[in-house]
C-alpha cells in the first residue's frame, strides 16, 4: 500500500486510514516513527478525555532512550542527626554485596495513562504503544513484560498495541508465557497485534481476561476495550485515533 505526504494547507477528510508501515521505507524515512508514536499517544489521550466520565482523565507519557541515573545509586550523604545510626550500621554497609544481578530497564515508554482523581491522581488504566527498542533484545523485552505485569498486579486495565514491523518478537506472547507457566496459552505468533487485559477476581484467585487480535499492514485497526480499575470500561477506537494522527501528521494512505 502506498502513502501520500500532503503539502497542501488543508487536508481532505480521511476516513479510517488502514495501517501503514511506519518502520520501513518510504514512510519510515519520510516520517520517523518517533514523531508519529508521540502524536498517536497524545491523540489517544485526547480521545479518551472526550469520553471518560467525570473524575477521570488521561495523559500521555512519552520517554525515549531512558537511562538509569548512575548518581542515584551512589552513596548519599549522612543526614544531620543521623550520625549515630550511620556509625552503628557502617560495618553492614561496608560489606560486599552477596550478589549483583542485571536490572532490566524499559528503554522507551510510549503510553496514554488514565487516572482517577481521588484526592490525587490514581492510575487505573494504560495504553502501551510498543517501540522497536522494547522488542529488540531479550532484556528489553523482559523489562517491558515486567512493567505490564506490574500494572496488571495492581489491577490496572491495560491495552498493548504493537505496529512495529521491523522486529519479529511478540511481547504479548512473552507476557502470556509469564502468566501461564504450566499450561499452553493461546498465543498469536505474529509480530503485529493488539491485546487488552482485564484483571479480575475469580473467587479467591485473581485472573486476567484477555482479548487479543493480530493486525497487518493494510488492515483497519480494531476497537479494543480498556477496563479501568474499579471503574467503567471505555472503548479504545484505534482506527479513529490512528486516522486522526495520520491527518494531523499530514499522512494519508
Amino acid at each position: 500500500m502506498g502513502f501520500f505526504l500532503s503539502g497542501a494547507r488543508e487536508l481532505p477528510i480521511i476516513t479510517r486510514v488502514t495501517l501503514l508501515d511506519h518502520f520501513r521505507p518510504p514512510l519510515g524515512v519520510m516520517r520517523p516513527w518517533h514523531g508519529f508514536h508521540h502524536a498517536w499517544a497524545s491523540v489517544i489521550s485526547f480521545d479518551l478525555n472526550a469520553r471518560l466520565p467525570v473524575g477521570y482523565f488521561s495523559s500521555p507519557n512519552i520517554q525515549y532512550g531512558i537511562e538509569i541515573d548512575v548518581a542515584t545509586f551512589e552513596d548519599a550523604p549522612v543526614l544531620a542527626g543521623a550520625e549515630d545510626t550511620a556509625r552503628a550500621t557502617a560495618a553492614t554497609f561496608d560489606r560486599a554485596p552477596t550478589q549483583t544481578l542485571g536490572l532490566p530497564v524499559v528503554t522507551d515508554i510510549v503510553e496514554a495513562l488514565v487516572f482517577r482523581d481521588d484526592g490525587g491522581p490514581v492510575l487505573v488504566g494504560a495504553v502501551e504503544l510498543v517501540s522497536p527498542a522494547n522488542k529488540d533484545r531479550p532484556e528489553h523485552r523482559e523489562a517491558f513484560v515486567s512493567k505490564c505485569l506490574a500494572y496488571l498486579g495492581q489491577g490496572v486495565g491495560l491495552v498493548v498495541v504493537d505496529v512495529v514491523s521491523d522486529r519479529r518478537a511478540n511481547l504479548h506472547d512473552e507476557l502470556l508465557a509469564r502468566l501461564i507457566a504450566a499450561e499452553p496459552a493461546q498465543t498469536l505468533g505474529t509480530p503485529l497485534y493488539t491485546a487488552a487485559y482485564h484483571p479480575v477476581g475469580r473467587g479467591e484467585t485473581p485472573a486476567v481476561e484477555i482479548w487479543q487480535q493480530s493486525i497487518t499492514v493494510g488492515s483497519e485497526l480494531p476497537a479494543m476495550p480498556l477496563f479501568l480499575r474499579g471503574g467503567p470500561r471505555v472503548a479504545l477506537d484505534l482506527a479513529a485515533t490512528y486516522t486522526r494522527t495520520c491527518r494531523e501528521q499530514r499522512i494519508t494512505g
